[in-house]
C-alpha cells in the first residue's frame, strides 16, 4: 500500500515533481564545469550565468536551424495530402473491385450506408470553432512548457550557485556517527559519477546514430542531412517517441522532396533502424554495463516512469533508476531494490 500511494503522489505531484527533478539532474550535469570556472578563479553565479546561457545558446540555435523545414513541411501540407493520395490511389488502382469491397465493408461495420459510386466526394465541414479550440490548446501548452522552462532554468542556477551546501546539509541531517556520513558522501559521490557516466553514454550513442542517420540521408539525396541528423540525434534523447516523431518527419520530407512513396519509406524505415539497433541494442546493454544495470529493470524503469509522467516520464526514467539503484546499494533494507536492478 505504501508503495501505491508513493507512485499516485508522484503522478498527482507531476507539476512540482518533474522541474525539481529537472533541474537536480541538470546540475550534476553542469557542476563539473561551474566547478572548473570556479577553479579559475571565477565567482560560482557568474559561472553557473554563463554555462546556462550557453545551454539556452545551444538549444535556441537547435530550434532556429530546424525552423526552416518545419515551417516548410507545414506550409506545404495540402500539397503532400494531394501527393499521397494520389500516390495512394495509383497503388491500389491495380484491385479497384477489393479496394471497394473494403470500402463497402468499412462503411457497414461502421453503421453507414454503402458508398455505390465512386462520385463526388463526400465533404465533411468540421465546426468553425475547432481550429481556434486546437490554436488556443496549443498556446496554452507552449505558454505553461515555457513556464517549467523557466523555473527549471532558475532552480537549476541557484542549484549550481550553491556549490555543495545542500549535500552537506543532507550528510548533516541523515548522519548521526561518523561512519553513516562517509556512507552518504560516497553515495552522493557515486549517484554523481552514476549521471555522468550515463549522459557520456547518451552523447555516444546519439552522436552515433546521428552519424549513421547522415549517412543514410546523404546516400537517399535528401536536402540538409546535416540539420535533419542533429534534429534525429536530440528527439533520441527521448526513448521510443522520439524516433517515432524522425521518421515521421524524415518521411515527410522526403516525400516532399521526390514525391514517391519509395524513398519516403526508405528514409522513415532507415532511420528506425538506425533507432532501433542503436537505441534498443546498443545503448540498453551500454546503460547496464556503465550502470551495473539488468536491460529488463532498464525497460520496466522506462514503462513504470513513462505511466506516471508521459512524454517527460521517457526522459528522465533511466536517470532516475540509476540513482535509485545506487541508492539502494548504500541504504540497508533497500537490498531487494539494489538485486532487482542490477545486473
Amino acid at each position: 500500500m505504501a508503495t501505491l500511494a508513493c507512485l499516485y503522489a508522484l503522478h498527482v505531484a507531476k507539476a512540482f515533481v518533474i522541474p525539481v527533478v529537472l533541474a537536480v539532474i541538470l546540475t550534476y550535469l553542469l557542476d563539473p564545469l561551474v566547478s572548473a570556472l570556479h577553479r579559475q578563479r571565477l565567482p560560482r553565479p557568474i559561472g553557473a550565468t554563463l554555462v546556462l546561457l550557453g545551454l539556452v545558446a545551444v538549444l535556441l540555435c537547435g530550434a532556429y536551424l530546424l525552423q526552416g523545414q518545419v515551417e516548410a513541411i507545414v506550409d506545404r501540407l495540402p500539397e503532400i495530402a494531394r501527393k499521397l493520395s494520389r500516390s495512394l490511389s495509383a497503388l491500389l488502382s491495380g484491385d479497384d473491385s477489393m479496394w471497394q469491397k473494403i470500402q463497402r465493408a468499412a462503411t457497414v461495420l461502421t453503421g453507414g450506408t454503402p458508398q455505390l459510386s465512386r462520385g463526388a466526394p463526400v465533404v465533411i465541414e468540421k465546426p468553425a470553432g475547432a481550429l481556434h479550440d486546437m490554436v488556443l490548446a496549443g498556446s496554452v501548452s507552449a505558454f505553461a512548457a515555457a513556464g517549467q522552462a523557466v523555473v527549471v532554468l532558475f532552480l537549476t542556477f541557484f542549484l549550481l550557485v550553491s556549490g555543495d551546501m545542500f549535500k552537506r546539509k543532507f550528510v548533516k541531517m541523515t548522519g548521526r556517527t561518523l561512519t553513516q556520513k562517509k556512507v552518504n558522501v560516497h553515495m552522493l559521490g557515486e549517484i554523481n559519477r552514476a549521471i555522468q557516466r550515463y549522459m557520456l553514454m547518451l552523447l555516444i550513442t546519439n552522436a552515433a546514430l546521428g552519424v549513421c542517420t547522415w549517412f543514410l540521408l546523404k546516400a537517399i539525396g535528401l536536402q540538409h542531412a546535416g540539420t535533419w541528423a542533429l534534429a534525429a540525434a536530440a528527439l533520441h534523447l527521448i526513448p521510443y517517441f522520439g524516433s517515432g516523431a524522425t521518421a515521421i518527419a524524415l518521411g515527410v520530407a522526403a516525400f516532399m522532396q521526390f514525391g514517391t512513396l519509395g524513398l519516403a519509406a526508405a528514409a522513415a524505415g532507415g532511420s528506425i533502424l538506425i533507432a532501433t539497433l542503436i537505441g534498443s541494442v546498443v545503448q540498453t546493454w551500454m546503460t547496464g554495463r556503465m550502470a551495473k544495470m539488468n536491460p529488463v529493470a532498464v525497460f520496466v524503469a522506462l514503462l513504470l516512469f513513462t505511466w506516471l509522467w508521459g512524454a517527460w516520464g521517457m526522459l528522465l526514467a533511466i536517470p532516475l533508476a540509476v540513482i535509485a539503484k545506487v541508492v539502494a546499494d548504500h541504504i540497508e533494507g533497500l537490498e531487494f531494490v539494489a538485486e532487482f536492478l542490477g545486473e
